[in-house]
C-alpha cells in the first residue's frame, strides 16, 4: 500500500502536530519554524529523536493537506501514535507554535479546536495550556 502514510512515534506524532498548526494557514512564518526548531532541541522529550525525520514528518503533514479527507486522516495517525498521556503535551506544543508570532491567526485558533477535540482534551485544562501559551509569548 503506498498510498498508506507511515506510522509515527510519539514524537513524530508531537511534530506532526506542531507543524499542522503552524502550515493551517497556509504560511509557516519564521517564528513558528524557530519554535518548533527550539523546542525539539531542548524539550527532554526529543531527547533522543532522530532530527533528520522533521522533513519527513512534515512532508507527510503537507500531503495530507492536499487531500480530501486529509486532516482527518492525519489525526488518525496522531491519535494511533500518541499516548494519552502526551495529549496535554501535545497541546501545549501547538498553543507555544501559534503563539510564537505574536499574531493569533483564525484559521490557527479553529486548528487549535480541533486538536483539542481530536485529543479529547478538558476544556479547563486547554484553557490552562492556552493560558500559560499566552503570557510565555507576551511583548513588551
Amino acid at each position: 500500500m503506498p498510498d498508506t502514510p507511515p506510522s509515527l512515534s510519539p514524537q513524530d506524532a508531537l511534530i506532526a502536530v506542531m507543524i499542522a498548526v503552524s502550515a493551517s494557514d497556509e504560511q509557516m512564518r519564521t517564528a513558528e519554524l524557530v519554535a518548533i526548531q527550539r523546542m525539539v532541541n531542548h524539550m527532554p522529550i526529543f531527547g533522543t529523536y532522530d532530527l533528520d525525520r522533521i522533513r519527513t514528518i512534515a512532508q507527510t503533514v503537507f500531503d495530507l493537506f492536499e487531500v480530501e479527507d486529509g486532516l482527518d486522516a492525519l489525526f488518525g495517525l496522531i491519535r494511533d501514535a500518541l499516548p494519552e498521556r502526551l495529549h496535554e503535551t501535545a497541546y501545549a506544543l501547538a498553543c507555544d507554535v501559534v503563539s510564537a508570532d505574536g499574531n493569533l491567526r483564525e484559521v490557527e485558533l479553529r486548528m487549535l479546536e480541533e486538536v483539542r477535540e481530536e485529543l479529547n482534551l478538558d476544556r479547563l485544562h486547554a484553557a490552562a495550556i492556552e493560558w500559560g501559551a499566552r503570557v510565555r509569548h507576551m511583548k513588551p
